[in-house]
């Protein structure tokens, strides 16, 4: 069977030229089985893993039909939950429209709201943005959503994690109720299936495998190590003996450890790493991810920011540092290796308060990961960080008794308990404030003439 081509779905010839360029000629599945669906103007649910070419999925079908704006309001909203997703989106649809007269916007919380305001005395055709920075600009009649024909939710699932239910819905109620709706999820949950009952008419479903699976030519491997400073041992030792690890992700779960974890390992390998997550400035990240891209740097050490959506080519190891506390994540982590039909490799660092969390990885994936041996060479370190030390708990704690005999406690309380029947007429006038006290002073002094 002869393969589809672009060309065979009618795109615009200015559209198909960016693409020879960028030497895109055949879709992938997901595209494939989203263009003409898409394209017929219904809604939309696409469940794909992260590196299937999701973006592209939704771009290409919306721009063969979009048309220009006269009154300078955006026809096409793309939400993406991240900052640096938004500037990838963005990039790509400007690279796609540099034929066209489409004007593309990018809009993102962490800078000043006044300047982006600026940014639309222009216009603007396509505006792509987190779900905060997009509400907040619509608050301030800075953007209308009114005409908005088509709306996209890219990494749905990861918007409602992070808690953006309440700006999407306030987003929805901006917009009139006559729209196209696209949605792409890595995963489909039960916040996902809740939103999609409540505010979406019976999207069609387009899915390239269930939910949770990882991609298949993507290696799995795994550690069981015993602490956080012997995990460091360990990632050393595998830095230091394979040389294909040349373009390395490392995934921790929070700021506070992957910052402790890039302190060691740039000490060991300086001007190799770098790290990001949400503490470091926008222009710090998209600096360092150049570099990384760029392959100036050897790795970059990061948290789950890094997770969902963003294209970087080539990675050849993404390294599970911690176990991520939601399995989904681990899907999405992994997925930045393996992309493009590129082959991949992930190894996940394991210690027992970890096991758990891996099993439920697994019950997700229903695959069972394979058990590297631990290296002898590797040296234990017994030293445990702050999160790993046990809670202190009380030897013999002291155990105080109240009252059990019935004392002044028990007396109160029963005294509390007596009901008043009679109504406000019967119960005694309050004294005035003072008025008792002034009657104890008269009595002292009668007191001390006598």
């Amino acid at each position: 069977m002869e393969k589809l081509t672009f060309a065979d779905f009618d795109l615009p010839v200015k559209i198909l030229d960016v693409l020879a360029d960028l030497e895109l000629f055949e879709p992938t599945p997901i595209q494939e089985k989203s263009l003409k669906p898409i394209l017929s103007g219904r809604d939309v649910m696409g469940i794909a893993q992260t590196g299937t070419g999701k973006t592209l999925a939704y771009l290409l079908p919306v721009l063969k039909t979009w048309k220009y704006s006269k009154t300078g309001n955006p026809t096409v909203l793309v939400l993406v939950p991240t900052r640096e997703l938004v500037v990838q989106v963005a990039e790509i649809l400007e690279k796609l429209t540099e034929n066209i007269t489409a004007r593309v916007i990018g809009i993102y919380g962490g800078k000043n709201i006044n300047t982006q305001k600026l940014l639309f005395n222009d216009g603007c055709d396509i505006l792509v943005g987190t779900p905060g920075r997009v509400m907040d600009l619509a608050i301030d009649n800075a953007i209308s959503l009114k005409e908005v024909q088509k709306l996209i939710i890219d990494e749905f699932d990861e918007m409602l994690n992070l808690g953006f239910r309440p700006q999407l819905t306030h987003i929805f109620e901006m917009m009139k109720e006559k729209r196209q709706n696209i949605l792409f999820s890595a995963t489909m949950t039960e916040a996902v299936d809740e939103m999609l009952d409540e505010y979406f008419a019976n999207p069609l479903e387009i899915s390239l495998a269930k939910s949770g699976t990882p991609l298949e030519k993507i290696e799995q491997s795994a550690y069981k190590v015993e602490n956080f400073n012997t995990k460091i041992n360990l990632l050393e030792h595998l830095l230091k003996t394979n040389a294909d690890m040349s373009k390395v992700l490392i995934f921790n779960n929070n700021k506070k450890h992957a910052d402790l974890l890039f302190t060691k390992i740039d000490e060991l390998f300086p001007e190799q790493f770098d790290v990001i997550h949400s503490n470091k400035s926008q222009n710090y990240r998209l600096k360092a991810m150049k570099r990384f891209e760029n392959e100036e740097i050897r790795g970059l050490i990061t948290t789950d920011v890094m997770a969902r959506g963003l294209d970087i080519s080539n990675i050849t190891h993404v390294i599970n540092f911690e176990t991520p506390d939601i399995p989904e994540q681990y899907i999405h982590r992994i997925g930045r290796t393996g992309r493009a039909d590129k082959e991949g490799k992930t190894i996940i660092f394991v210690t027992k308060k970890e096991e758990p969390l891996l099993l439920d990885i697994e019950l997700l994936m229903d695959k069972e990961l394979q058990f590297n041996d631990f290296p002898g060479e590797v040296k234990i370190n017994p030293n445990k960080i702050a999160s790993e030390k046990d809670e202190v708990v009380m030897k013999n704690p002291v155990q105080v008794k109240l009252n059990e005999g019935g004392g002044a406690f028990h007396e109160k309380k029963a005294k509390n308990t007596k009901e008043n029947w009679g109504g406000p007429s019967k119960r005694k006038a309050p004294k005035k404030f003072g008025a008792n006290r002034a009657q104890q002073k008269a009595k002292s002094k009668s007191k001390r003439k006598k």
